[in-house]
């Protein structure tokens, strides 16, 4: 999963005036909607100065959003109607084929974008999965997106850590009001939530996560720049942050806790069904009811079984499926490690095998380095294994992100369909290639959504053959696994926040499919009730992509071309699913 902002198109403030024409020509108008391109990009920055860090857009480093306040909302809202009212005036039929994707791309987020703010999810601005709270914690490790190298740099995180101390309160008062009107977070979320803030206070300063910059100085600073650097984050720490921690703690404890409701699903909510019908069609670009989405999932949940069967009976066991994913889970050869050390080298050993393959299937290959990592201890607990995006200009890498909070119970028997998806081919190459591609404007460089980016992460696992893995049965298992893991998803997604079934109905289903332990499956089903919808992207997305490449391939016979499939799949970077299969059948028709 690559790590992403939930705040869909934040800006507002451009100085550039987007729809001023001199004049009626041609050129002109061109020039206009550049403008507007860039006055688009330069607003979702000033409205998400988080993500903008994650971009590489440095000038916000100081700054931090209060996506929770009416006057944030009021913000997105004028963003919306201002730039709903700049594409009516653009001559569409006089923009470049790739003029014309950024203004459908632009024209989709604003109506998703306002559609969203029709109801009140800024009373719940926390949960555990992701979000501003884990974002500074990341940041503030010092290893992230967040640059330490300057005495400008360390100044500006002392900025933003000063004003997340106010956001703490914001969060608060926002959250009080969702108690008032019963819109809080389920029991076993808020349960989560709780030692993300318990745990930062500690006893040692220099143990505080906030000061783990503070550590990692450059030595070109001067004694007397480390010194006052030093005072600056120790009192930040203990007089703003470890006090609000500590706060926010008793607050979750004593009042927002015994508020939580007993549902899991945010369909239990006055507002919830419209809601998630809203974020169906956020995650997935499509028009598909969460009905819709449930029944293609439970058909593909059948033929994954169907599937899996075979590789039960190659492999001789002679028990049933549900025997068989227990006997996966507790396979002592598939829990080899000792050391977490040796988790990294067998992904390590993974790239090895791929990397003479790769050329066979892609002729577009990122320049952007990679690195695998052990995920942060202060997150790793409730963390799936993620991408995070490096920056284009050479100055942070992308990484894969490898969550080790058990090394006795960790499981390699999907180690090899988890590299794909997170790295290569998947995330790394279409999120890399997207940043370096010059031809697109600013905003779609950094842009997302999930049913392309993660369907075409999910599309990846099954070149694992080609590419040379999957000889391992069990390890062939594990894309099949990680497949029905996604297929899962349709199903329990839609019925937790749709058709009211419990977080335990949830778990059963899951554990009745699948071969993750019990474990893995409850961290993922509160996941999905954190992020409503954003699990559909995976599958939905993986779909449309195979059948384009199986259109193609009918129709183009001898003339298909895989390297090209791929090129044209992934040249323009991420866009609704509508677009994507226009452009691929405008290249069929070429042909």
């Amino acid at each position: 999963m690559k790590r992403t902002s939930l705040l869909i198109l934040l800006p507002i403030f451009s100085l550039l005036l987007v729809n001023c024409k001199k004049e009626n020509n041609k050129e002109n108008d061109k020039e206009d909607f550049s403008a507007l391109t860039t006055s688009y990009f330069n607003d979702k920055n000033a409205l998400d100065p988080l993500s903008a860090t994650q971009n590489g857009q440095n000038e916000y480093n100081d700054q931090l959003q209060f996506e929770m306040t009416k006057s944030f909302r009021k913000d997105q809202l004028t963003f919306f109607n201002k730039y709903e009212a700049a594409l009516n005036k653009v001559k569409e039929a006089e923009l470049t084929p790739e003029e014309k994707n950024s203004y459908e791309i632009i024209k989709w987020e604003v109506e998703v974008g306002k559609e969203l703010l029709n109801q009140p999810t800024n009373l719940m601005p926390i949960h555990q999965f992701w979000g501003t709270h884990l974002t500074m914690g990341q940041y503030a490790g010092g290893t992230s997106a967040q640059p330490f190298k300057t005495e400008k740099d360390y100044t500006n995180f002392l900025k933003r850590m000063d004003s997340y101390s106010i956001w703490i309160d914001s969060a608060m008062v926002y959250m009080k009001k969702g108690i008032e009107q019963g819109v809080v977070l389920p029991k076993a979320l808020t349960i989560k939530v709780i030692p993300q803030f318990e745990d930062m206070p500690t006893a040692n300063i220099e143990d505080n996560l906030f000061y783990s910059s503070i550590k990692l100085m450059p030595s070109t600073f001067s004694e007397e720049t480390k010194k006052d650097l030093t005072a600056k984050y120790t009192a930040e720490i203990n007089n703003k942050l470890i006090p609000q921690f500590k706060k926010m703690t008793a607050f979750l404890k004593n009042e927002y806790l015994p508020a939580s409701r007993s549902t899991s699903g945010i369909g239990s909510l006055p507002f919830g069904k419209e809601l998630y019908a809203t974020y169906a069609k956020q995650w997935t670009t499509t028009t598909m009811t969460p009905q819709e989405i449930h029944e293609l999932g439970l058909k593909e949940v059948a033929r994954l079984n169907a599937e899996m069967e075979k590789v039960k009976t190659q492999v001789g066991f002679e028990g049933t499926l549900l025997e068989f994913f227990d006997y996966v889970r507790n396979k002592p050869e598939l829990k080899p490690f000792k050391k977490p050390e040796e988790v990294i080298a067998n992904f390590e050993r993974i790239h090895t095998i791929i990397k003479p393959n790769v050329d066979k299937l892609f002729s577009l290959q990122p320049k952007t380095k990679f690195e695998i990592r052990r995920t942060e201890a202060f997150r790793e607990k409730t963390a799936s294994a993620e991408y995070s995006q490096g920056t284009s200009d050479g100055s942070r890498p992308g990484v894969f992100y490898v969550p080790i909070p058990n090394i006795k119970e960790y499981n390699m028997y999907g180690d090899e369909d988890l590299f794909l998806h997170e790295a290569i081919p998947g995330h790394h190459f279409q999120i890399s290639l997207q940043q370096e591609n010059t031809a697109l404007p600013d905003f779609r460089k950094y842009n997302w959504f999930g049913a392309y980016g993660e369907g075409w992460a999910l599309y990846t696992e099954s070149l694992g053959t080609e590419l040379g893995l999957y000889k391992d049965p069990y390890q062939y298992f594990g894309m099949l696994g990680n497949e029905m893991h996604r297929a899962v998803r349709l199903v329990v997604d839609t019925g937790i926040h749709s058709k009211g079934w419990t977080r335990e109905q949830a778990i059963k289903f899951s554990m009745e499919n699948e071969a993750e332990s019990e474990a893995g499956i409850t961290t993922e089903i509160e996941r999905y009730m954190a992020i409503p919808g954003q699990a559909l992207s995976y599958k939905i997305g993986q779909l449309k992509i195979m059948e384009l490449r199986k259109r193609a391939q009918d129709k183009m016979g001898a003339q298909f071309d895989i390297k090209k499939f791929h090129e044209k799949v992934l040249e323009s970077g991420v866009m609704p699913l509508a677009l994507l299969e226009k452009k691929i059948d405008a290249w069929i028709a070429e042909k």
